[in-house]
């Protein structure tokens, strides 16, 4: 008599079979329990949620007191910060956490159940979206009604607009998490995505000022439309049509990026 083993086919991703469509509508359900396994998880880890939501409200704090002979030289860039520092500490912790998540094997086992990458993706982005919420009222507020930042517009469409930018480092944080083998390159990639648009965003300089070549690349990167929609509110005391503008390319980048990250999710490291 003989008996025969199952045997369970192996591909060098992760176990076939049993394994989450990535072509699925997102669920509803999924996606809130993906959210809530992030939120506890991020809970044990204090130095992350003092990353993301005490180190912009403390950068903000030293930027205030380092022009204190010349509060109007914070209040022109003050507002431009109010959103650059937000984008750049959740794409640092969210790119981290993420390849984390792979490197552990955490995300090849989800993958190997009726989970959906963009519901995994859209879980994410909600959780680390919440900090974001968090974090973008305590910098506003601070810096608005604590710092004495001196804003014409509504101090509510500020919040917006640093919101916006927390969830597109969120975007770009999840993105680019795919590309990296280890955490140390994902700190790497800082300087490839988050750098050049610190530099060519207008926070610097005019960007009208610069090279016209450098003049045009500024003006398909989404952190250039960031600051120019904080100094809009800066500016003038109603939404402006160049706000909107603002507002939607920022919005309609973290979206795109969202779904790049989505598509390029990979279950562990190669």
């Amino acid at each position: 008599m003989t008996t025969t083993t199952p045997t369970t086919a192996r591909t060098g991703t992760g176990i076939t079979g049993r394994t989450g469509n990535p072509t699925a509508p997102v669920s509803a359900a999924r996606t809130l329990a993906t959210a809530a396994r992030v939120l506890r998880q991020l809970r044990h880890d204090p130095r992350s949620i003092a990353l993301m939501i005490l180190v912009p409200c403390a950068m903000l704090f030293l930027l205030r007191y380092v022009f204190d002979g010349s509060p109007r030289t914070f209040d022109a860039i003050g507002a431009s910060l109010l959103g650059v520092f937000p984008l750049i500490t959740m794409f640092l912790v969210t790119s981290i956490a993420t390849l984390r998540e792979r490197t552990s094997g955490t995300l090849e086992r989800l993958l190997a159940m009726p989970l959906g990458k963009a519901d995994l993706i859209t879980g994410y982005a909600l959780a680390f979206g919440l900090l974001a919420i968090v974090q973008s009222a305590l910098a506003t507020g601070l810096a608005v009604w604590a710092l004495g930042l001196d804003v014409v517009g509504s101090a509510w469409l500020l919040l917006l607009v640093a919101l916006l930018d927390a969830l597109l480092g969120t975007a770009l944080g999840l993105f680019v998490s795919a590309f990296a083998a280890s955490e140390f390159q994902a700190v790497q990639f800082m300087p490839a995505v988050i750098f050049p648009q610190l530099l060519l965003c207008g926070l610097f300089t005019p960007r009208p000022d610069m090279q016209p070549v450098l003049e045009a690349i500024s003006d398909v990167l989404p952190m250039s439309y960031a600051v120019d929609g904080m100094n809009e509110v800066l500016r003038h005391p109603d939404i402006t049509g160049d706000f909107v503008r603002d507002v939607l390319v920022v919005a309609g980048c973290a979206v795109l990026v969202l779904a790049l990250g989505a598509a390029t999710l990979r279950r562990r490291t190669a």
